[in-house]
């Protein structure tokens, strides 16, 4: 996969799958944007970039904030001129519990960030794109959409959103020559995922994760990652407002689709 003078935007990329796919994008040849709600952990990935010979700009922001992501596309535009591949991919887990027992704050705070970020970064990249005439786009959904458990009606809410985003956006700018896809990873070996695993009962809830996976390992940020720039790549050039599952053959094996 070649990226040569492309400009990457990836959200969420100061650590796991955020920080795994800007390192994967600059390998690859691309300029990059990391934006990320912790300006260290943005400048730290940006830097890491930058130490490997590509150039890279750090851009703190809150995605659930217009300004801020009208920021971070002023920011790419300013530096390099376009966007050619645009990871849409922050979002946060939010708490585990039963449906009654979810607040409407947390309720609100996982919509808020997991959906409406999403939409706010496509709607200001694809007015960019569609100036550019060009574009990949990759939103970060979840295998959890397809296959939920209980304790998550939130994210599971908002991750089923996304995927409805993304066929919605592919339809909308496929004339334009740009395309949108989503990614759905399972669990994947991430700080979050550790919280995650925590909350529902630390080492247990490793083992019957683990158990349930037909590789019996959780997925990579480096795995999830090649996905995205293979998605992002001419290699994926009439592919659009499709999904792509990295989550070790648990869908597979569950009955999802048929």
């Amino acid at each position: 996969m070649d990226f040569e003078n492309k400009v990457a935007v990836v959200t969420g990329g100061g650590n796991g799958i955020g920080n795994a796919t800007c390192v994967a994008f600059a390998r690859h040849g691309a300029d990059v944007v990391v934006v990320d709600r912790d300006e260290a952990a943005a400048e730290a990935t940006a830097k890491t970039i930058r130490e490997s010979g590509r150039t890279a700009v750090a851009v703190a922001a809150d995605v659930t904030n217009p300004a801020d992501v009208q920021r971070y596309v002023a920011a790419a535009v300013e530096h390099f001129g376009r966007i050619d591949c645009f990871f849409n991919n922050a979002g946060i887990g939010g708490r585990i519990a039963p449906i009654t027992e979810y607040t409407d704050e947390d309720f609100a705070t996982v919509i808020d960030v997991n959906l409406r970020g999403v939409f706010l970064g496509l709607r200001h990249v694809l007015r960019q794109m569609q100036q550019q005439g060009n574009g990949a786009v990759v939103n970060t959904s979840s295998a959890a959409a397809l296959l939920p458990g209980p304790g998550l009606c939130a994210y599971v809410a908002s991750k089923n959103a996304v995927l409805g985003l993304t066929r919605v956006a592919a339809a909308e700018v496929a004339d334009r020559g740009i395309r949108v896809n989503a990614v759905c990873p399972g669990p994947v070996e991430t700080q979050a995922m550790r919280l995650l695993d925590e909350q529902a009962g630390g080492e247990e809830a490793i083992r019957r994760r683990r158990a349930a996976l037909p590789t019996g390992r959780y997925s990579t940020p480096e795995e999830v990652a090649n996905v995205v720039l293979f998605l992002c790549s001419d290699l994926a050039a009439n592919t659009t407002g499709a999904h792509y599952v990295v989550d070790g053959g648990r869908t597979a094996i569950s009955g999802v689709g048929r």
